[in-house]
């Protein structure tokens, strides 16, 4: 049996290196090579039991398996293999190393005489490759041969304990640690704090920490990334002030840690600091993580313009570096520019993963592009991830989010597994859509075949529930959830309650269900029940709840102008101004109205009186046109949604410059007779253009599918899918 080694083979320091072919490993040498030394002639003469060791060692340090392999078959060819324990225990030990368990495990059954070193090398790659709980039985079988562990043996066991999270067990495998006089190993140490930290015990980390006689970098590391894991973000930064005083200087896993804290506490100027520290010290050129982290940094804290410039100073941009730009892009209201990434992406040539494809998947729904999510939904099929619960899940969610519940119950039919998410998207986008029967439907069907619901699926379910208008049925789901599926409901659950009970003008129950709360009530709470008495016109009960709102979220502009709108609709002109005047006071702006729809997989935005597109005169024109003749239809504008003390001309004046409508007239000017115009607005739809759109669908025989902030609207031959309930 012949072997070739490849160059790479020829770079392991303990054989010198020329530029020449390489070795062909034959079952006879002319020469006889040392392990520090082999020449690239013909070797007639087989590797000794010792070369073999030590080049094995140098393989398994690498994790170069194809070498790895070639030199287990010269072993075997040249019987160099033979009732060789030693050579076992280095094959096994770097099979386990590469991740090859099942080959290590076949050898290391073979080896009657197993030492300590083999028992950790088994112990290790079991840990190492996501099969921990093999691990632990291993550890197990290693005491019960009365082999004594030590500290190489101890923290591949904890790190199984910790990612299996079994509390009980990383316990007594602690007590084992301190009966045998490893605790002060600060190697075994640290992997105490990595397991309890694992397991959400800060406090037993603190106590491990203290009792440390010696600390290194990794436990300072350590403590700090824990702190970040479980929520307490803060004290990871005094964490760091304490490290400073000892002397130690901040290594790339310690800012990595610090830069996840300022994403958790959105701290922008602590962030600038790290990146400063990080620019100074070209930090960046050797660890690439780090200009990630800076990227998630500054998109978690909306600074987009900085996440750019980190992205473009990036030499050599990998995949996670282009998903948390379009991440970014798409949270902060920037879809566009997500979907412009994706297109460069693509061209580019860089490898797409699960994370992208929902990250473009979310930005699609943002701005309703439907045919944009078509195409992607073609590549997924192409590129294999069809099969991925996650990018079937967002596809789902994209789906029903632009409008398109067909194919989304499509792709949930076709799912081969579908996960408590997947089930949670589809009821999700039937309540979207006002279809509260059918979210019902799939919610039971859900329970029939024994998946139990969650958090999750009860928020959507409830949300569902309220969008229809189906205030018993969410009023027994909601009392239901504790005593029959002992789940309890959370601030999410209590909101979407009160939203029930207020849009279906239950407005006086919801707030004793209020006051009676067992918990403290969210501003969103009462934000809801404000919305509700401007829907049904409760001054009185608005003027409390707004009250409540602007003491706990001062800076929410939305409820101020909830209140204006209920106050203008009642005439009550100065009241407008005087929460006007409190606005501008606060320095709060109200975000301008806008409307966004898709021609050729191109999204058009449109602003409220937007004279800046392309076809403006086109678009003004078919408004005036579609003016007169819904006036021939009987038409009356109802100018009680301007909020403006002005003259009633003018008021329908402004009516008329609303973005859906411009967005309608682009879409009717460049769309075929039938085709389906699907608009999305960030704002509410006002009562008229609500009006409007059902009389244009009837007038133009077109169906019009709009999302606003609240849900969707299906208008068809002169009527709406909500029922005029929004």
């Amino acid at each position: 049996m012949n072997a070739i080694l490849s160059p790479n083979f020829l770079k392991h320091p303990t054989i010198n290196h020329l530029n020449k072919l390489p070795i062909l490993l034959s079952p006879s040498y002319t020469t006889t090579p040392s392990p520090t030394q082999v020449t690239l002639t013909t070797i007639n003469q087989p590797l000794t039991s010792l070369q073999c060791g030590t080049l094995l060692q140098s393989l398994t340090n690498k994790k170069s398996l194809q070498l790895g392999q070639q030199l287990h078959a010269h072993t075997i060819s040249s019987n160099t293999l033979q009732n060789n324990t030693y050579l076992y225990t280095k094959l096994a030990a770097f099979y386990a190393n590469c991740g090859r368990l099942g080959e290590a495990r076949v050898i290391f059954d073979r080896i009657v005489l197993k030492n300590v070193f083999l028992w950790n090398s088994m112990i290790r790659g079991y840990a190492c490759n996501g099969q921990c709980t093999k691990s632990l039985v291993l550890y197990r079988e290693m005491m019960s041969f009365g082999q004594k562990p030590d500290n190489f043996t101890y923290p591949f066991v904890l790190k199984a304990c910790g990612d299996l999270g079994v509390v009980e067990i990383g316990r007594r495998v602690h007590c084992e640690v301190v009966v045998c006089g490893f605790e002060t190993d600060v190697y075994v140490g640290n992997c105490l704090l990595a397991m309890y930290s694992k397991f959400g015990e800060m406090d037993m980390v603190k106590m491990v920490f203290d009792r440390m006689p010696d600390r290194d970098l990794t436990s300072w590391n350590t403590m700090i990334s824990g702190y970040v894991r479980n929520g307490e973000p803060k004290e990871s930064f005094l964490v760091f002030q304490m490290m400073g005083r000892t002397g130690l200087v901040a290594d790339c896993a310690t800012l990595l840690g610090l830069l996840s804290a300022c994403v958790d506490m959105s701290s922008l100027k602590l962030g600038k600091a790290i990146h400063a520290y990080v620019v100074r010290n070209d930090l960046a050129r050797v660890n690439g993580f780090l200009i990630n982290s800076l990227i998630e940094l500054y998109c978690s804290c909306n600074s987009m313009v900085s996440a750019r410039q980190c992205f473009k100073e990036v030499t050599w941009k990998d995949t996670v570096s282009w998903n948390l730009l379009i991440s970014g892009y798409s949270k902060n209201a920037d879809a566009l520019e997500s979907l412009r990434l994706f297109c460069q992406m693509v061209l580019k040539g860089v490898n797409l993963d699960q994370v992208t494809l929902v990250s473009v998947l979310g930005a699609c729904y943002k701005i309703t592009a439907l045919q944009f999510s078509m195409s992607v939904h073609s590549y997924i099929i192409k590129q294999g991830f069809r099969s991925h619960s996650m990018v079937g899940t967002s596809l789902i969610d994209s789906y029903s989010k632009c409008g398109d519940l067909a194919c989304s119950r499509r792709v949930f039919d076709e799912m081969a597994e579908k996960t408590l998410v997947s089930w949670s998207a589809m009821v999700s986008g039937y309540g979207l859509h006002g279809m509260g029967r059918e979210a019902l439907s799939i919610f039971h069907d859900m329970m029939d075949i024994g998946i139990t619901p969650d958090e999750g699926v009860f928020t959507s379910v409830l949300t569902a529930c309220s969008h229809a208008g189906l205030v018993n049925e969410g009023k027994e789901i909601f009392h239901s959830m504790e005593k029959k599926y002992n789940v309890q409901p959370r601030l999410a659950h209590f909101s979407c309650l009160i939203d029930l009970l207020g849009r279906a003008g239950y407005l006086d129950e919801a707030y004793e269900f209020i006051k009676a709360m067992e918990i403290k009530p969210t501003s969103d709470m009462w934000a809801s029940l404000l919305s509700a008495c401007r829907l049904h016109k409760n001054v009185e009960l608005a003027e409390l709840s707004a009250q409540r709102v602007f003491e706990m979220n001062p800076k929410g502009v939305g409820s101020y102008v909830c209140l204006s709108n209920l106050y203008a609709s009642e005439n009550r002109w100065d009241d407008v101004e005087k929460v006007r005047a409190l606005v501008r006071r606060k320095g709060l702006r109200k975000p301008p109205g806008f409307s966004f729809t898709e021609l050729d997989k191109v999204v058009h935005r449109f602003l409220v009186g937007d004279k800046s597109h392309e076809q403006k005169d086109a678009i003004y024109d078919k408004l005036n046109e579609l003016s007169q003749r819904l006036k021939e239809v009987g038409y009356k504008p109802d100018t009680s949604s301007v909020f403006y003390d002005v003259e009633e001309e003018v008021k329908e004046k402004m009516l008329w410059d609303h973005s859906e409508r411009l967005a309608i007239a682009f879409a009717l000017i460049n769309t075929g007779p039938g085709a389906v115009i699907r608009i999305t607005k960030n704002l509410r739809i006002c009562a008229d253009c609500h009006t409007v759109s059902k009389l244009i669908s009837k007038l133009m025989c077109r169906e019009i599918v709009m999302r606003d902030i609240r849900r969707f609207h299906h208008f068809k031959d002169g009527l709406c899918s909500c029922g005029d309930y929004w």
